[in-house]
């Protein structure tokens, strides 16, 4: 029986991926480092910010230690929060698709390798930080995705705020790249891919892919959940 939706949130909730990828060489180009497109999206897209640091460091591009990398860390923070105070925005469908699940007493969370500052932004601007009982966000965990940390806690977090117990195996979610389809699979989770960041052939391990969230019903999510 479905209990809950578990959404990622760049990709899925809200059309920020490329501000992300902005934001990053905004702060990298000092240290004569540069992403491009394919490889943000080929390599990097659905790591934490700092998984992603992490990355360039082991790939030799970037020459920080962990105290440095925390520093970069907060300087992204601060040019993703400029870039979408004026360009964030939230992917068409999302806010039907939300009010639907509502009038189905279906629980729903957020669980995103961005930062909680980030995803509340974004949110409070956009007026759908009422929809989500749960927010779990990058600060909040040690091993990013596709590690099934995250989609644990946040189930943990769905348990502590209601009145009956949700088996992982009762949770839809919802995500855009391959990293996010992994940890709700090891999580033990039900997966819906939408084709914001990737193509279908890239979102094969989803039970279920689509272009749009408005285009699932409540009968394909229960479905799902046998």
């Amino acid at each position: 029986m479905l209990a809950a939706v578990i959404f990622d949130f760049d990709g899925v909730i809200t059309d920020s991926e490329i501000l992300h990828l902005r934001a990053f060489n905004q702060v990298l180009s000092p240290f004569g480092v540069e992403m491009s497109i394919k490889e943000y999206y080929k390599d990097y897209l659905g790591l934490s910010d700092l998984d992603c640091f992490r990355s360039l460091v082991r790939e030799n591009r970037l020459t920080l230690n962990e105290a440095q990398l925390e520093n970069l860390l907060n300087e992204k923070k601060k040019a993703f929060e400029k870039i979408a105070k004026t360009e964030g925005k939230i992917i068409e469908g999302v806010r039907d698709f939300l009010r639907m699940l509502g009038k189905n007493n279906i629980k729903t969370a957020i669980c995103s390798g961005s930062l909680l500052a980030e995803i509340e932004l974004i949110l409070d601007q956009a007026r759908l930080r009422d929809f989500f009982d749960v927010i779990v966000s990058a600060e909040q965990v040690k091993k990013g995705k596709p590690h099934p940390e995250g989609f644990l806690l946040t189930l943990e977090k769905l348990n502590k705020k209601g009145d009956s117990e949700i088996e992982a195996s009762q949770c839809v979610v919802i995500e855009d790249s391959h990293w996010g389809l992994e940890s709700a699979k090891a999580a033990g989770m039900h997966t819906v891919a939408v084709t914001n960041s990737y193509d279908a052939e890239q979102l094969a391990l989803a039970e279920k892919v689509v272009a749009h969230l408005d285009e699932l019903k409540i009968e394909d999510l229960q479905k799902l959940c046998g």
